[in-house]
């Protein structure tokens, strides 16, 4: 059954299925084997296993841009050398010259869109898992059985909680009432919405009366779910920092305005530890300029939706953050262990393992990017025997290739 809290967009959707049973999975465990209940502990939990999955795409993201800043001045020479030359023979020629840097270095062109495609429904998935828990956590979702079975009794349910949901401004659930599955959907999404205040309120309505004991249960029960350092998950920080304001809670209001800080500070950090694109000669590209705006506005932009998103939206920004962080100090630390000459040897194995699959002689597709690349840069380029190259030219990075090949033929 489709849950109206669980997202349908393709691809996210069934994404979104597999991260909830980890999800479910993590409460199921920490309730049966250790007795607790705690939506806020199951988020740092999920966040950190989601992304220990997640490792081995950034350590290849990572190669590839390590690989990408000796590829781009190379590529960037081939651009140039063709530069206003629109006929057929130099497109071909260009786009020949350019396979053959890339197959030099043992890379595809798309190999960091493929990580990335990878990743970004992962991402957009776990979000939804986060923002929709009723609609993935089974454990969740029962909370609300027996209330929603007495709701269900009442003369125009529909119409109540209606205007309860308009009256109150709660517009992140969408109720539908069509059929008895929609309606069962919408109550479980309406009922873990409520903020503790709205709760009495709900308590208070007239036609409801009769339910004043299952509503407490109940209520109690899921505000002990969403509690997290006394603050409700489901609650935004600003309506705690504004009852610290106006003279309420002022240590709620403290822990709540640090959710947006914590989450600005811990995206920064990760920023600042992700290694930036920088051309081999040392210099930062236009990738790189670009990037540093966005860099600035988006740790600007979580904090702002972490003040007025739920609280437990704000503890995934912060755990995802952390658990970044320390993953990407081992990721750096793995990084400046690797030789650069360690790793395209590596590639190129990769892709003579895959051209052999295809039936093709092993050294095929390294010999032929050899001779291509020779063609880009024929001036400058000594013979092999000389081996009297500029440290980190195009040549010695062409010679180093050979070696590799001869060795490899020798075996």
């Amino acid at each position: 059954m489709l849950l109206a809290s669980k997202v349908a967009i393709p691809i996210i959707g069934q994404v979104a299925v597999l991260l909830g049973w980890i999800m479910d999975g993590i409460y199921t465990i920490l309730d049966k084997v250790l007795g607790i209940q705690n939506l806020g502990i199951c988020i740092i939990i999920f966040s950190i296993i989601v992304y220990l999955i997640m490792t081995p795409l950034q350590i290849k993201q990572q190669k590839f841009s390590k690989l990408n800043a000796i590829i781009q001045p190379e590529l960037e020479k081939i651009k140039k050398k063709y530069q206003g030359k629109k006929d057929q023979q130099s497109i071909s020629n260009m786009n020949l010259e350019t396979k053959a840097v890339y197959e030099k270095y043992g890379v595809s062109p798309t190999g960091s869109c493929l990580q990335m495609a990878i990743q970004i429904p992962i991402l957009f998935a776990l979000w939804q898992v986060i923002y929709k828990i009723p609609g993935y956590v089974n454990g969740v979702r029962s909370v609300f059985t027996g209330l929603i079975d007495k709701v269900m009794e009442i003369n125009d349910y529909q119409v109540i909680i209606s205007k309860f949901a308009k009256a109150n401004n709660i517009t992140r659930v969408s109720l539908s009432f069509k059929d008895k599955a929609s309606s069962v959907d919408s109550l479980v999404d309406f009922f873990y919405s409520l903020s503790p205040e709205q709760w009495i309120k709900f308590k208070n309505i007239d036609q409801f009366q009769g339910l004043q004991d299952t509503v407490n249960s109940t209520s109690k029960h899921i505000a002990g779910l969403q509690d997290f350092l006394g603050l409700n998950i489901a609650e935004q920080p600003l309506h705690y920092i504004k009852m610290a304001v106006t003279g309420g809670a002022i240590v709620l209001g403290v822990l709540a305005i640090l959710i947006p800080i914590l989450s600005w500070a811990t995206q920064m950090l990760n920023i600042k530890l992700m290694p930036q694109p920088v051309n081999a000669d040392g210099s930062s590209n236009q990738v790189a300029n670009s990037m540093k705006t966005v860099n600035t506005v988006m740790p600007v932009v979580s904090a702002f939706f972490s003040l007025t998103f739920p609280v437990g939206l704000g503890i995934y920004w912060i755990s995802s953050a952390v658990v970044r962080s320390i993953q990407q100090v081992l990721i750096n630390k793995h990084m400046d262990k690797m030789d650069i000459k360690d790793l395209i040897e590596e590639n190129i194995k990769k892709q003579e393992k895959k051209r052999a699959k295809q039936g093709l002689p092993p050294q095929k597709i390294t010999n032929q990017a050899h001779k291509s690349v020779k063609s880009i840069n024929t001036s400058g380029i000594k013979s092999p025997e000389t081996k009297s190259y500029k440290a980190g030219s195009i040549a010695a990075k062409a010679n180093m290739v050979q070696e590799f090949n001869k060795k490899n033929q020798k075996k």
